[in-house]
């Protein structure tokens, strides 16, 4: 899996096509003994089986591969009336709505746990030296201020810039460490400077006593 993910993640690289197959452009993944076959949807690639080298074997990955997918052609042209025209046929191997369902969940998971880990970090920065800290996503740019005075109030400001559903802003402003994520309210300024027409902000207190552990964090 982590081998299929480096070796598409530059849209640039070049694969090597396994040739066996023609009903499908899949291609090739090594790693050690490991072998994997890619399939590509709109850029986004699956892995789609995976299995062991074994020269001069039955059981060698592109052998059973390409024995498999012969068969389920077979299979395919026995009970449908419109037969294949290839030599295989590896559908039922492609990843179908369950699938792309999963990684769009998954997906979403991971820009969650990613967008708060960020979050804090930025939080904590920023209390550290008084100056917002920002970094960039996709779609977005997000900056947090964070100011503390002697354990009394401390204001804490999100800004983004760019285009965020409010369901997303809403998780944003939860993970701010803290802070209520019912009293954030929405700003026509940060303290040193106005908006500019592409940015939205919202300010609030943070608890000083959790801003203070934040502060302490290795």
């Amino acid at each position: 899996m982590a081998k299929a993910r480096e070796n598409f993640a530059d849209d640039w690289a070049g694969h090597e096509r396994i040739r066996s197959i023609d009903d499908e452009v899949l291609f090739k993944v090594k790693v050690q003994r490991w072998r994997g076959a890619v399939w590509t949807d709109e850029d986004l690639p699956w892995l789609i089986a995976a299995g062991q080298r074994e020269d001069g074997s039955p059981d060698d990955f592109y052998s059973a591969l390409e024995t498999t997918a012969r068969a389920a052609r077979a299979h395919y042209n026995a009970n449908n009336r419109q037969p294949l025209s290839t030599t295989t046929y590896v559908g039922r191997l492609l990843p179908d709505q369950n699938d792309r369902d999963r990684y769009q969940l998954e997906a979403g998971a991971r820009l969650v746990r990613d967008l708060a880990a960020a979050v804090r970090e930025l939080a904590r920065g920023s209390l550290h030296d008084g100056h917002e800290h920002a970094a960039d996503f996709p779609a977005f740019r997000l900056g947090i201020l964070v100011r503390g005075d002697d354990g009394h109030e401390t204001y804490a400001a999100v800004r983004i810039t760019g285009s965020v559903p409010d369901d997303l802003i809403a998780v944003i402003l939860r993970h701010v460490p803290g802070c209520d994520p019912t009293a954030w309210y929405p700003e026509y300024a940060l303290p040193s400077r106005p908006l500019l027409p592409s940015e939205q902000a919202w300010s609030t207190l943070m608890d000083p006593k959790a801003a203070a552990e934040l502060l302490n964090e290795d």
